[in-house]
């Protein structure tokens, strides 16, 4: 019976060439082996399968029916190895994968979205899963395959995570178009009017009535009136459309928002980083790297 453990790779090498070439000349010059080397080889490789495997004969050597038996398999074996060695090729047009993301309702709308327009056409049998992030889950979820990508902050990604910075945001005031105090275009709300309205604030934690506008409120010794908390970033332009309420929020959200008057806030309120971070377990893989720049591209990532 063969003995794998005296079988490597370079001796199925050697094997494949001597079928090959039926000479233990050409064999040896073909693999860069001085002909003594193939030769104790030739030995090894009869001691692995118990076979003479190549004989001689008056031109060189012929091989045994044994050998013959072996010569597609070896080929195969070698053909699959050099496979795993060569980077997988990627088509996105037959790809067939499914690709996790996790980011706040925030992120889908002003990242995913775009992302998914553009990846239909090109990637047609790729599927995508949007979820929402749990910091306190994620670097699990991460490592565990659970999820692909991570679409948050740098506060909230870890720093032994691969990431990329997807663009800087800003905060601007936003309310229904007729609203009291909307301000004339080019102009906007004083310090005294703002703290006077009514406020609405995103809290993901739920039930919150302070964000980063208090923050920057309380640092100047002010305070607004927050009325209404809600969880989702993706719920309130329809609250402030049918409502006096008024609302800080990133600006990506309400750009293109119908109804909706945007100011910039009377006060310095600290933006934020949107971050783009990824396991090692996905770095190298072609499929997740062609993913990954076509949501850089589409997020308008720096270069």
């Amino acid at each position: 019976m063969p003995n794998l453990r005296q079988l490597d790779l370079n001796l199925l090498k050697a094997l494949d060439a001597l079928l090959d070439e039926r000479n233990v000349t050409r064999a040896a010059a073909r693999l860069g082996l001085t002909q003594p080397a193939m030769s104790g080889m030739l030995t090894r490789l009869r001691e692995s399968f118990d076979d003479p495997l190549l004989v001689r004969v008056q031109r060189g050597v012929a091989p045994t029916p044994r050998a013959l038996a072996l010569a597609a398999p070896v080929k195969q074996v070698l053909a699959d190895i050099a496979g795993l060695l060569q980077p997988q090729a990627f088509d996105p047009a037959t790809a067939r994968m499914t690709l996790s993301i996790a980011a706040t309702d925030y992120a889908l709308r002003a990242i995913a979205v775009p992302f998914l327009l553009a990846l239909r056409p090109l990637a047609p049998s790729i599927r995508v899963a949007l979820l929402p992030v749990v910091n306190e889950q994620l670097q699990a979820q991460l490592e565990q395959g659970l999820v692909d990508l991570a679409l948050g902050t740098p506060e909230t990604t870890a720093p032994d995570l691969h990431a990329r910075i997807l663009f800087e945001e800003r905060y601007v005031c936003v309310m229904r178009s007729g609203h009291p105090a909307a301000p004339a275009p080019q102009a906007g709300l004083s310090l005294d009017q703002f703290c006077a309205l009514d406020h609405a604030l995103v809290s993901y934690a739920g039930g919150s009535f302070e964000g980063v506008s208090d923050e920057a409120l309380a640092r100047l010794g002010r305070q607004r009136r927050v009325m209404l908390s809600v969880k989702s970033f993706l719920l309130l332009p329809d609250i402030l459309r049918a409502s006096d309420l008024v609302a800080v929020v990133p600006r990506r959200l309400v750009d293109d928002a119908d109804g909706l008057v945007l100011c910039e806030p009377p006060l310095d309120i600290p933006g934020l980083t949107k971050v783009l971070a990824w396991h090692e377990r996905t770095h190298r893989d072609p499929g997740h790297r062609w993913l990954r720049a076509l949501l850089l591209r589409t997020s308008g990532a720096r270069a």
